[in-house]
């Protein structure tokens, strides 16, 4: 048997070290890449600045709750995945199911039974072993009512049970689950309480993504808002607020990762004078119906000599020109909220949605911010 060099034996006893410890199970650097990209193919996608990256979106049936693939949808699905094995690195692949424009409803529904439960979770399976995903993301926005939450929390279960039958029938990797979720673990939408169920959450997802964004928006034209405060003085919507309040719900930390927007929401001004975070407003800003990618908020501000201000207090960005105010996230926002994410020792973050990057400027700082 040959000796090890002495700077190999090192090595191979640092490595042993850290596995015992745990510390080589690197962060989540999530993004979703939406498949109505038209010049944005997932062949571009700089792998080295992610650990999964998601496909939104698929839906099911809301009769059959099964996924019925046609032809365009099954060659974007194969590209996906197999653009993104060849990248070096590789990283795992997820298709997200539902958004934010899919049916409650049809999710509700789905829930309810055993069988449709069945139903649904036979063909997240088939359809991830066919396209060869490494996992499956549910994007239910949102459980409407606690029976929601209690469904929800069965069908997390039954997901987890399946998934380990099938990996032990087919000598293949148990697919991963992932949900995304709402920002906290209370939701308080439409006056209805409901409380998303944790511990099935520990037990069944391998991690959750909270959309830690959108928490103003066109829905409110009266005043200006910023999209995704880290803190706010005056209100407990932020991300602050809701990662703490999952913490304190008892998530396991590793399975919380903390949604980022790679866009903007954007209002027009009352008052062109009056520009400040909740200035009175009339009516959405430029963009589509009041939403701007983060790479044409740097366009548009470029181009319009806009005024960019970083707001210390809730540590987000504004930039004003004329009547046109847009609120969103810039390099020194990102690098401070994964600062503050490390510090809560969570599982990581996540982007929505990666083709708003600008040359991945924002993607790059968030992975080296990780890292430092």
């Amino acid at each position: 048997m040959e000796l090890l060099k002495p700077s190999t034996l090192f090595l191979v006893i640092l490595s042993l070290t850290m596995n015992s410890m745990g510390s080589t199970h690197g962060p989540n650097k999530g993004g979703y890449w939406p498949s109505w990209s038209i010049d944005f193919s997932p062949s571009s996608i700089d792998t080295t600045l992610f650990t999964h990256v998601y496909y939104a979106f698929l839906s099911p049936n809301n009769i059959t709750f099964k996924f019925e693939i046609n032809d365009h949808t099954a060659f974007l699905l194969k590209n996906f995945t197999t653009s993104l094995y060849k990248k070096t690195p590789p990283v795992k692949t997820m298709f997200s199911i539902g958004g934010g424009s899919f049916s409650s409803k049809t999710f509700s529904r789905m829930a309810l039974g055993h069988d449709s439960r069945k139903s649904f979770i036979l063909s997240t399976i088939e359809v991830a072993r066919k396209f060869e995903f490494d996992g499956v993301d549910l994007d239910w926005e949102f459980p409407q009512t606690p029976i929601d939450m209690a469904n929800f929390g069965h069908l997390l279960h039954e997901w987890r049970v399946a998934v380990k039958k099938e990996a032990k029938l087919t000598s293949k990797p148990q697919l991963l689950l992932s949900a995304a979720t709402y920002y906290k673990p209370e939701v308080t939408l439409d006056d209805i309480y409901r409380m998303y169920p944790v511990e099935s959450i520990n037990k069944n997802l391998d991690w959750i993504n909270a959309m830690c964004y959108d928490y103003h928006g066109s829905w409110d034209l009266s005043a200006t808002g910023t999209l995704a405060a880290l803190y706010d003085p005056n209100s407990n919507v932020t991300t602050s607020y809701g990662l703490q309040s999952w913490i304190k719900a008892k998530i396991h930390r590793e399975k919380l990762v903390m949604g980022l927007p790679l866009y903007g929401r954007t209002w027009q001004l009352k008052d062109p004078t009056l520009y400040g975070i909740g200035a009175p407003a009339i009516a959405v800003g430029p963009g589509n119906e009041g939403a701007m990618p983060y790479v044409e908020v740097q366009e548009f501000n470029a181009q319009n000599n806009a005024k960019v201000v970083f707001d210390e207090p809730t540590v987000s960005y504004y930039s004003v020109a004329g009547t046109s105010w847009i609120g969103y996230d810039d390099v020194r926002s990102v690098k401070l909220k994964i600062e503050y994410a490390r510090s809560l020792e969570i599982g990581g973050y996540f982007f929505w949605a990666i083709d708003g990057d600008q040359e991945w400027k924002i993607s790059r700082q968030a992975s080296e911010t990780w890292l430092d």
